[in-house]
């Protein structure tokens, strides 16, 4: 029986269906109402607080894509991917809290790389208007190495976010603003400054 079974998985015909099948259910998937999905990029403007970096706020931009999922008549979750880089500027107090650590060649502008991992509830207030809330979990790709003497990890790899916006959407167009607030400190040298990250997040995102 079970050679049989495997002549019959490779079969022509049985190929084809299983085939058939797969691109069948893939369509529908993909034209189903309860679930849409389609890239996204958009623009951060980043601050983190604390003495070691300049009280202002930095760009950056993402990229990635999404999946909106319906609940009800007005509801959605929406988990996303996106690949995150900007830059942040150290203030003069980085170097006077840290000074034994700093290389001579450390640059004032640190560039970031982060995985985020957004999941958003939103709710349709008005045919176009819908508003969010959720959270976000960025999972550090690189950073730059010049920042300490030793090599030390000046950031911890990983960082919590809670998140509140709007979303616009018009047909397929979709266009986000979010406010988003990092719940730990993600300096991962010692705890003499604490780090938290502030973000305001633009996006536009189109369903395929």
């Amino acid at each position: 029986m079970a050679g049989q079974r495997y002549s019959n998985l490779n079969n022509p015909i049985m190929k084809r269906i299983s085939i058939v099948t797969l691109l069948s259910v893939c369509a529908f998937l993909a034209n189903a109402q309860f679930i849409k999905i389609g890239p996204k990029i958009g623009a951060n403007l980043v601050k983190l607080s604390g003495q070691s970096f300049k009280d202002n706020f930095d760009f950056g931009y993402y990229a990635g894509g999404f999946v909106e999922l319906k609940i009800g008549k007005n509801g959605y979750l929406q988990p996303e991917v996106l690949f995150n880089e900007t830059s942040v500027r150290r203030s003069d107090g980085f170097a006077s809290l840290y000074n034994n650590l700093l290389k001579s060649d450390s640059l004032t502008k640190i560039k970031l790389k982060y995985l985020s991992i957004p999941v958003v509830i939103g709710y349709k207030i008005a045919n176009v208007l819908s508003v969010e809330a959720g959270a976000q979990y960025g999972i550090k790709m690189d950073s730059h190495q010049t920042l300490l003497q030793n090599g030390k990890e000046a950031f911890k790899s990983g960082d919590l976010s809670l998140l509140a916006g709007v979303q616009i959407r018009i047909a397929k167009l979709r266009v986000t603003g979010r406010y988003a607030v990092g719940l730990n400190n993600i300096n991962d040298i010692d705890s003499r400054d604490s780090w938290k990250s502030q973000a305001v997040q633009l996006g536009l995102g189109f369903v395929l």
